[in-house]
This record gives structure tokens, C-alpha cells and sequence, in this order.
């Protein structure tokens, strides 16, 4: 075991706290600081769009874990943005506040939301990442009757069913063909299209947005590229997040998409990467990724602390996974979802609402989606995890 006598964690997601809490476990003894860009406690993202948005939770349900569970571990928690990072004399730099030294620096800053140029400073237009961002939401969303989403990946249709179950009109609009097209191709698309459409969803697909339109500074509608004009009293524009790495530039650390790490989530000696801003060499494909989705946050949090502590001692070789809540449907998904894969219906039937969907790629089983029948994923899923043995 390395022995490090200051190590910072950059980023106080749930890939930040599962690495903090690796460090302790495995045996790290010197100082440890979690730097959080958030007043808040460290807190879980899916629920911003669901529960925390229609008011079913309170934001302090969140919370990963209490203040005392940090103070038990004596782990620093450290409020700021980090500003720059001087890898060579080990240092963090933060905003407004003192440089962060370091031997052992786990890079976990987790990712931006992408905005567009339509309705920049019109109030009513929003974003959703943080949680100061869903609170501003629900608010809106309270005092309205018609929401337009411009995205029809999972954030946007979480958010389009939370505002249904609020009562408000809504309209989703996208470029693409259907919904979720990039996450789950094609034919679950239609699968999801129909689903939110039963719901009353307004689903503009094909149409990208031209311009927004506003009053008194607020805005009232959306023009989409097909010509249509849409009233709109709240906008959220889910239209993807970047890395945010943008505090890392002349550091001389790898970027590209994201923060470029080894199969160890390695960037540099004594650097290791986590959660939404790393992309690394996942051994189990041969290949590099960057997965935004919760679970591989945590897990790839705990990867990088143990190798940063152990050195090197194990790769980073997940099979991805991830899940959406949209009204009653719980869609789960193991495996990679190539764009020209073979979909077939294994069990079940879409017309029933409850699936599991196969993915192939060259005769290869890739991926596995059940729609509301979580039991019988579970032996595709082993299935997946079988085909791929460690050398």
C-alpha cells in the first residue's frame, strides 16, 4: 500500500464520496479532503428529476450520507470550485479560498449541462443538474400550465413524466426520430414514444428548436424547426452535459471526452479519475468510454481510490448499467446498446408493457433491457457478465 500523506477528492458526487470512503476503508491514514462545489451535503442526482421535482421528497432526503458520517471518517469537507490544478507542485487551486496540496488527487467533477442559444436570459428557461436547479424547477413548474422539454433523452422525459403527475401540459421536442434513440435505439424508442403519448405528452420528434420567444423578459413560447410555435409558460433544456474538465486545461493531464484515464482510471501519477468525467480503457470491450450513469459512479469512485492506494492493483472492467423511472415503467439496462444492433423481443410483449429486450451485435449478445420485469433481466445480465474472463 502506497503511503500518502494528503490525498483530495475533487468533486462531491457520489463517485467523490464513494472514494472517499475506499481511502478509510482501505487503510489510508493521512489527511483526506473532499472538495464540494455545493453548499450542500454531498447528495444523489436521479431523484432531482422525479421525487424532488413533484415534491414528494425534500431535498435533505438526498443526502448520502449525514454530516457525522464525514466527521466519523475525518474527512475534510471543503466548499468551492476548483479553479485550476498545478499537478507538478501537487496543488489544487479553489476559488476564493486556499490552494489544496496533495500527493494523491482523485478527479471527480462529474459534468455541466449543455445549454442552447435560444432564450439565453430569458427567465423560465432552465437546466437541470444541481440541486438549487430542481428547486428553482419545481417552483416553476408549480406556478405553471404548459412545459416545453427540449430533449428526448432520460433526463427530459423524467422531467416531462414529473411534470404530467403535476398537471401541466407538456411538450417534448427533439431532433432525432424517437425518444431515447441514442440510449436504446429504435425500437424501445417506439416503445417509449407510445408510452408518453398515452400520457398525454405532446412528442415533437424530427424538430429541433429555432428560437424562443419572450415577454417582460420571460419566456412564452418555443418555434421548432418544422415551423410549429409552441406556448410555453417553463422550458427545461436537457440537451446533454460536458465534462467538466474545463478547470483542468494547462494542467498537462490527458483530455478529451473528459478526463482521458488508463484502465486503472490512471490520468497521471498520483491522478486518478471517477464517476461522469472520466472516460477510460474498459478492458471488458478494448476500448474507451465514459459512462454518465450513477452506478458506474460509485463503482468506478471505489476502482480509483483502491488503485491509487494499492497501486494499480486492479482494472476497471464493468458491464454498464443503468435505469430510468418514467410514471409506472421501470426500464433497466445491462451491456453496451450498439446503434446497429439487432433487437429482439425475449420475453413478454411490448403491447403488455412488461419486456426484456436482447441487443446483438455480429451474432453477439451486447445488451439486455427489461421494461418493468426486473427478475428475469438478472440472467441476461450473467449471461453478459460470463462471456468476458480477465486474463
Amino acid at each position: 500500500m502506497r503511503s500518502l500523506r494528503s490525498v483530495v477528492v475533487a468533486g462531491g458526487g457520489a463517485a467523490g464520496v464513494a472514494a472517499a470512503e475506499t481511502l478509510r476503508r482501505e487503510g489510508h491514514e493521512g489527511s483526506l479532503v473532499l472538495l464540494c462545489d455545493e453548499p450542500a451535503l454531498p447528495y444523489d442526482r436521479p431523484p432531482l428529476s422525479k421525487q424532488v421535482l413533484t415534491g414528494a421528497w425534500e431535498p435533505g432526503r438526498t443526502e448520502l450520507r449525514d454530516e457525522d458520517h464525514y466527521a466519523g471518517l475525518d474527512v475534510r469537507l471543503v466548499r468551492g470550485r476548483a479553479t485550476g490544478l498545478d499537478a507538478g507542485r501537487g496543488l489544487v487551486r479553489v476559488e476564493g479560498a486556499s490552494d489544496l496540496p496533495f500527493d494523491g488527487l482523485v478527479i471527480a467533477t462529474g459534468l455541466r449541462p449543455r445549454r442552447l442559444p435560444q432564450g439565453r436570459g430569458l427567465a423560465g428557461v432552465h437546466v437541470l443538474r444541481e440541486l438549487p436547479e430542481a428547486l428553482e424547477l419545481r417552483a416553476a413548474l408549480a406556478a405553471a400550465r404548459r412545459a416545453v422539454v427540449v430533449g428526448a433523452g432520460f433526463l427530459g422525459l423524467e422531467v416531462a413524466a414529473s411534470a404530467r403527475a403535476m398537471g401541466l401540459e407538456v411538450t417534448v421536442a427533439d431532433p432525432l426520430p424517437v425518444p431515447m434513440m441514442r440510449q436504446v435505439g429504435p425500437r424501445v424508442g417506439a416503445a417509449v414514444a407510445d408510452l408518453h403519448r398515452a400520457r398525454g405528452v405532446d412528442l415533437r420528434m424530427g424538430a429541433g428548436v429555432k428560437e424562443m420567444a419572450g415577454e417582460d423578459g420571460r419566456v412564452t413560447a418555443v418555434t421548432l424547426s418544422d415551423g410549429t410555435t409552441v406556448p410555453a409558460d417553463v422550458v427545461l433544456v436537457a440537451v446533454g452535459a460536458a465534462p467538466a474538465v474545463e478547470w483542468l486545461r494547462g494542467s498537462g493531464l490527458p483530455l478529451g471526452d473528459g478526463l482521458e484515464c488508463d484502465e486503472h482510471c490512471r490520468a497521471a501519477p498520483g491522478i486518478y479519475g471517477a464517476g461522469d468525467v472520466a472516460s477510460w480503457i474498459n478492458p471488458r470491450y478494448g476500448r474507451r468510454m465514459r459512462l454518465e450513469h450513477r452506478m458506474n459512479a460509485t463503482d468506478q469512485g471505489t476502482a480509483a481510490a483502491l488503485n491509487l492506494l494499492q497501486g494499480d492493483v486492479k482494472p476497471f472492467a464493468p458491464l454498464p448499467y443503468f435505469w430510468s423511472d418514467q410514471y409506472d415503467v421501470k426500464i433497466q439496462a445491462h451491456g453496451v446498446f450498439p446503434e446497429e444492433s439487432d433487437v429482439t423481443i425475449e420475453e413478454g410483449s411490448v403491447e403488455d408493457g412488461r419486456f426484456v429486450a436482447l441487443y446483438r451485435s455480429g451474432g453477439e449478445l451486447t445488451g439486455v433491457l427489461g421494461w418493468n420485469l426486473p427478475a428475469r433481466v438478472m440472467p441476461y445480465r450473467k449471461r453478459l457478465l460470463e462471456q468476458w474472463r480477465p486474463r
